[in-house]
């Protein structure tokens, strides 16, 4: 009911001047009409004094009745209508592939519980924020390909990143490959923004694409690519070798990252480098990224009115007509008055 009365506008408002009105009606009805002589005179008031009838209860409420009819009429009179709004998103958002590394040495254990699961986390928080964007994933190890095309059912999105897992290539880091398939994936977007988040922990050591050849061909197209490097300073617990069941053996390692390369990957873009020693620096390399890529939304407000005057009319109406119908019937004095 508030919630009704919060949205209500008046459409005719200098009507509430009328409202004026009931307090003189207040007036006559309890302090002038009640001072009027009675209609019939008796000598002995004890014969009827314990008479009580449904009339005597009901009479007081007569000027109450036609006060309420009353205030109702002006309520009415002034319009009241109840605003509804309309509003229409128009959004351009951004094509964004997301290129992720899965070879062998995101299993690291810098990040917990690895480097692959703390990127799949991260990226799916990343891509649930991005409603507007359509979204695509590529993946990478000695070889790439595209896990997923450009998409704006971000559940999609967040599946595959989730089913990510070491061992889906051939392993090694194939960092031009990775961006050469995304940035074919975006050649023929007609979007105004287009941008690659390149996340790897290595040096490019695989593929036949040189990062080089990948990143000016991103230049020409008008592609921003940012990267991110991820894995700590130093050393870390890092898979080294294979045992013949398939389990990772693991021991400390240096972390080898070719930041240059990925500094210069950006820069050619007019993008920015990045790199994560742990989760928390990761989540604030991603936010980042959301801000400096902004969805354009332009919206429009619609305002519509529909006029509500019928529910203060109506029970005006019957509220008079039944004090009338009183008046007229049950309570008709002898003078007619």
């Amino acid at each position: 009911m508030m919630q009704y009365l919060s949205n209500l506008t008046f459409a005719s408002p200098w009507w509430f001047l009328a409202l004026g009105v009931i307090p003189a009606m207040v007036w006559w009805q309890y302090f002038i009409k009640k001072k009027q002589p009675p209609t019939v005179t008796v000598s002995d008031l004890q014969a009827i004094k314990s008479i009580t009838s449904l009339k005597e209860k009901i009479y007081p409420w007569l000027p109450i009745l036609q006060i309420v009819a009353t205030t109702l009429f002006i309520i009415a009179m002034a319009r009241p209508q109840l605003s509804l709004k309309e509003e229409k998103v128009k959004a351009e958002g951004i094509d964004i592939m997301m290129v992720m590394d899965v070879s062998s040495s995101m299993l690291s254990r810098d990040f917990d519980p690895d480097r692959l699961e703390v990127s799949k986390l991260v990226a799916t928080e990343f891509v649930e924020k991005r409603v507007h964007d359509r979204i695509g994933l590529v993946v990478f190890s000695g070889e790439a390909f595209t896990q997923c095309p450009l998409t704006t059912d971000h559940k999609i999105i967040t599946d595959f990143l989730s089913n990510l897992q070491v061992g889906m290539l051939e392993d090694g880091t194939a960092i031009g490959m990775g961006l050469a398939t995304a940035v074919n994936r975006l050649k023929d977007s007609e979007t105004k923004s287009k941008i690659i988040i390149l996340l790897t922990d290595g040096v490019n050591n695989a593929g036949y694409i040189d990062p080089q050849t990948a990143a000016d061909l991103a230049k020409e197209l008008g592609v921003k690519v940012y990267t991110i490097a991820v894995g700590t300073m130093g050393q870390a617990l890092s898979p080294v070798s294979r045992r013949m069941d398939g389990q990772y053996m693991f021991a400390m390692a240096k972390v080898e990252i070719d930041s240059e390369l990925l500094n210069k990957i950006s820069e050619m873009t007019d993008a920015k480098y990045f790199r994560a020693i742990d989760r928390a620096s990761l989540e604030n390399i991603y936010a980042e990224i959301d801000r400096l890529e902004k969805t354009e939304i332009e919206m429009q407000v619609f305002k519509r009115y529909k006029d509500e005057y019928r529910k203060f009319l109506i029970p005006g109406l019957v509220l008079l007509l039944t004090a009338w119908l009183l008046q007229m019937t049950v309570f008709r004095t002898i003078n007619g008055q």
